[in-house]
C-alpha cells in the first residue's frame, strides 16, 4: 500500500517568490490556479482603462491589475486573493505608495472577470470573502451575459445586489463618486 505524501503547502512568501505567481492565488496555503482567457483579460484591461482615466486625474487613488495580491483575510493568513481589477482610495496606504509584496488592507472596489473555466461557487466564495472584510463593492462581470452583478455588504442603502445588463449604466457609488460609463462599453 502506497501512502501518498501530504500536498505541499504554500505561504503568500513562497507565492511572491514564484516565476508564474500572476497565475495563482493562495488558499489555505494551496496553490489555487486563475482560469484567465483571452476575453475576461481584454474585458479586464478595457474596464481598468476606463477606471484608470477617471481615478488620475481627479487623484482618488490606485488602481491595480490582476496580479496584485490581497493578503488581507484576518482569519486566512495563506490566503491571497487577485481580483482582475481592483482599487484602492487615496489616504489608506501609507504614503499613498503600494506596499511591496502583497496588500495587508482590502480594497475599496474588487471586480472579477468571469472566464471560461471559472465554477459558480468558486466566485461567489470570492465575492463573500471580499464583503466580509470590508470591500464596500465587488463587481462580478460576465463576457457571456454581458452582464455586471453588483454586491454590497448588507447594510448598503442600494441593497446587498444588483444587476445590470449591457443597456444600463454602471456608476461608481460612494467609491467613485462621478465615474459611471455603460456596461455594453466594458465588452467586446
Amino acid at each position: 500500500m502506497t501512502i501518498a505524501a501530504p500536498p505541499k503547502l504554500f505561504t503568500p512568501d513562497d507565492l511572491l517568490r514564484m516565476p508564474d505567481a500572476v497565475n495563482y492565488e493562495l488558499v489555505d496555503g494551496k496553490l489555487v490556479e486563475r482560469n484567465m482567457g483571452m476575453e475576461s483579460s481584454l474585458i479586464g484591461m478595457r474596464i481598468g482603462h476606463r477606471l484608470s482615466s477617471f481615478v488620475e486625474d481627479r487623484r482618488l487613488g490606485l488602481l491595480f491589475g490582476a496580479d496584485a495580491g490581497y493578503q488581507c483575510f484576518p482569519n486566512a493568513p495563506d490566503k491571497v486573493r487577485k481580483p482582475d481589477v481592483s482599487f484602492i482610495r487615496s489616504g489608506r496606504l501609507p504614503g499613498d505608495r503600494p506596499p511591496d509584496g502583497h496588500c495587508r488592507i482590502p480594497p475599496d472596489l474588487a471586480v472579477e472577470v468571469v472566464s471560461p473555466n471559472d465554477l459558480a461557487y468558486e466566485v461567489e466564495e470570492k465575492v463573500t470573502e471580499y464583503l466580509r472584510v470590508g470591500v464596500p463593492i465587488v463587481w462580478v462581470v460576465s463576457p457571456k451575459t454581458q452582464t455586471v452583478r453588483i454586491h454590497r455588504p448588507r447594510t448598503s442603502p442600494r441593497g446587498p445586489v444588483s444587476g445590470l445588463t449591457e443597456d444600463d449604466v454602471i456608476d461608481g457609488e460612494d467609491v467613485l463618486p462621478g465615474f459611471s460609463c455603460r456596461v455594453r462599453d466594458f465588452f467586446v
